[in-house]
């Protein structure tokens, strides 16, 4: 009897020390931040005609954020690059999650918007005239006031990448006009990486950006934000010799790198989308419906309802690597 406890004991003191050893391994490389931090942010509500002209008599609002730390920092600089995510209409889901983490394991920081909480939204489809689609940008730039006094964020190294509502908030995130409206934070985003973003409207000056990079991504079977209106944009941005590329996928759905998504895709039920409207700032701060000269509403016969979403792993799966490349080139040059 005493020998067998001798020898359980033995082999318990063994396993022990197995299981230190274990735990003294690095963290997993996906899913897991070493910390996080949660923050608030002062924006404002305002409306798209009061953003184009800089007007600032709008509702003092507070959104929130989160910062997350990566395990195993990358070695590129000494403070850490970050990927801030912008969510969509049906604010911050799986897709964001699942970003954060890819960027995470790759030794990047992320920090999620929330734009929607703060002001008492949760889902904006059914109805996108609840929130002026410009607000999110102005939310984007209060990000980079936060950041840059950060210091263990490199402020050369931020990155933006957003999602549908979050992708076109991202896109004309870029535009130098808005920036010198809005942007006081004294720095701008390395780069910009929209996700199926709305292109449909024409701002005043919108081919001219900050000269970073833009980096868009579109599935040619979307409905909800046809991949032709951004085939037009990005083709009048290069006619400026502007830093821009537009990667196509041939499936990618609305929605197409969601990991909880359909497939086959399935109406967003109600969800209103523009993709047969013309719009366009013909005076500042006037954004006119091109089929009837008249402001444009979403009340407009040009608005339609229940496009489709649904996800696409093949397309998510070349993105993620496109974006790793870049990302990679982009940090290790700045």
């Amino acid at each position: 009897m005493k020998k067998f406890l001798f020898i359980f004991g033995l082999l318990l003191s063994c396993f022990s020390q197995i299981n230190a050893q274990d735990l003294s391994l690095a963290p997993p490389s996906y899913g897991v931040s070493s910390r996080s931090e949660i923050y608030s942010i002062p924006s404002l509500t305002i409306s798209d005609s009061q953003f184009l002209q800089g007007d600032s008599q709008g509702k003092a609002v507070t959104v929130g954020g989160i910062l997350r730390y990566p395990p195993n920092p990358t070695k590129i600089s000494s403070k850490l690059p970050v990927v801030v995510l912008v969510h969509g209409s049906s604010g911050i889901g799986a897709n964001l999650d699942y970003w954060s983490n890819t960027f995470l394991a790759q030794g990047y920081a992320t920090f999620n918007l929330d734009s929607f909480t703060g002001r008492g939204l949760k889902v904006l489809g059914p109805n996108q005239a609840q929130l002026g689609r410009l607000n999110m940008i102005l939310d984007t730039y209060r990000i980079l006031d936060i950041l840059k006094s950060n210091p263990q964020i490199d402020s050369k190294k931020i990155v933006l990448m957003g999602f549908s509502r979050g992708g076109q908030a991202t896109l004309f995130a870029s535009n130098k006009r808005f920036h010198q409206l809005w942007n006081q934070s004294g720095i701008e985003f390395a780069a910009y990486i929209p996700f199926y973003a709305d292109c449909s409207t024409q701002y005043i000056g919108d081919n001219t950006t900050t000269g970073k990079p833009i980096r868009l991504h579109h599935g040619i079977a979307d409905d909800y934000n046809p991949v032709t209106s951004c085939r037009t944009y990005v083709e009048r941005l290069k006619a400026n010799n502007q830093d821009v590329q537009l990667n196509e996928y041939p499936f990618g759905p609305h929605a197409f790198d969601s990991p909880i998504g359909k497939n086959p895709p399935v109406p967003s039920t109600n969800a209103q989308t523009v993709r047969n409207c013309v719009i366009k700032e013909e005076s500042p701060g006037q954004l006119i419906n091109a089929a009837t000269g008249k402001l444009f509403q979403y009340t407009d016969a040009c608005v339609e309802r229940n496009p489709n979403v649904g996800s696409d792993v093949e397309a998510t799966k070349i993105a993620k690597q496109k974006i790793a490349q870049f990302l990679e080139g982009l940090f290790s040059k700045n």
